[in-house]
């Protein structure tokens, strides 16, 4: 197996300054799924915002393999035991999969790196080809692929923005039209500039995120983490409020703002409101809760009830505006490197 070789001109999408994380500018070509829906043919993207982030996601994606009789590949100097998902298995599980070649940690001076310890993307492209052309052979049904490019990002001598978005197009030629491979490229997001983040991830068709916490259908809650929150999509009645309560009480025990995004929530009751009243209330101080990107239908209840009626949440960022009620304002962050 041979990943597709071409010559590709890097393309560039200009950041929102309001929208940082590249939420407004993403074109209908794009999917975003849970990681547990990626499936063969996936070259997904993920700019995670933290460690917490980054290890939830990719750890689903290395269990959902192991547990499915699909290889995973991961290009790292991390041992197989510190690997996400991977901490909590006992010894004889992970030799097992070690030993049967079902888990490949291959480090980045075999996989990637040349004898002056510089990043070659085409080794890079050749390791993933060879593992890849074993799968069938071995006996694994599908191949999961994933590694973390921050490093390169953060390098003395970083690899040129031309050469890793060229690396991305034939790695995605190769994986697209594939029907055993999967793949998910990582990078944190303070690892580039905001130029760079949006061409590297212009060179991938999904956009992977964390799993939901909760989905029945009608409501749907997802954990984000920058800013940290919970998006909440749906519909949010009174069938639902338990479900929601559990989810937004585990965060409020443990930071000290709350930022709910819900640009994708349709509705609301009353009792649904006084279930955020009860929780900001609760929490006292300047604690607050912080309602982002409120749909109209969202806003027009909360307005007739009355802000004042809701002590300890207030309105947060709207699209293309920052936030207000002496909330930050989100700027670039291209400023910004890994540690």
């Amino acid at each position: 197996m041979r990943w597709a070789s071409k010559p590709v001109e890097p393309a560039y999408a200009e950041p929102d300054p309001a929208d940082p994380d590249g939420q407004a500018m993403e074109t209908t070509w794009f999917a975003k799924r849970p990681v547990s829906d990626v499936r063969p043919g996936d070259h997904a993207w993920l700019a995670y915002s933290g460690a917490e982030e980054r290890d939830r996601v990719i750890g689903a994606f290395i269990r959902e393999g192991l547990d499915n009789n699909e290889k995973v590949v991961y290009v790292t100097d991390t041992p197989a035991e510190g690997l996400p998902g991977m901490r909590a298995r006992t010894s004889p599980d992970l030799d097992a999969f070690v030993e049967s070649r079902q888990l490949r940690v291959i480090p980045r001076e075999q996989a990637c790196l040349d004898a002056g310890g510089r990043f070659v993307p085409e080794k890079m492209l050749e390791t993933l080809a060879h593992e890849a052309g074993q799968t069938f052979g071995q006996g694994f049904r599908a191949v999961r692929l994933t590694t973390d490019h921050t490093w390169v990002m953060n390098a003395p001598g970083r690899a040129d923005l031309a050469e890793m978005l060229g690396c991305e197009h034939r790695f995605g030629d190769t994986v697209s039209p594939s029907t055993m491979a999967m793949a998910i490229c990582q990078v944190a997001r303070r690892a580039c500039r905001d130029d760079e983040l949006a061409a590297l991830r212009d060179t991938h068709e999904v956009l992977v995120e964390i799993n939901p916490e909760y989905d029945d259908g009608i409501l749907k809650i997802v954990r984000t983490f920058d800013p940290h929150g919970l998006r909440v999509e749906g519909e949010l009645d009174d069938v639902r409020h338990a479900a929601f309560a559990d989810r937004l009480g585990a965060l409020v025990r443990s930071h000290h703002r709350i930022h709910l995004d819900l640009s994708r929530l349709g509705f609301i009751d009353l009792g649904g409101l006084r279930l955020l009243a009860r929780h900001a209330a609760a929490r006292g101080g300047d604690r607050t809760l912080v309602l982002d990107d409120l749909a109209p239908a969202v806003e027009n209840i909360i307005e007739a009830v009355g802000w004042h009626r809701l002590p300890g949440i207030v309105p947060g960022r709207r699209r293309g505006r920052p936030e207000h009620a002496g909330g930050r304002a989100r700027g670039t962050r291209g400023e910004g490197r890994c540690r």
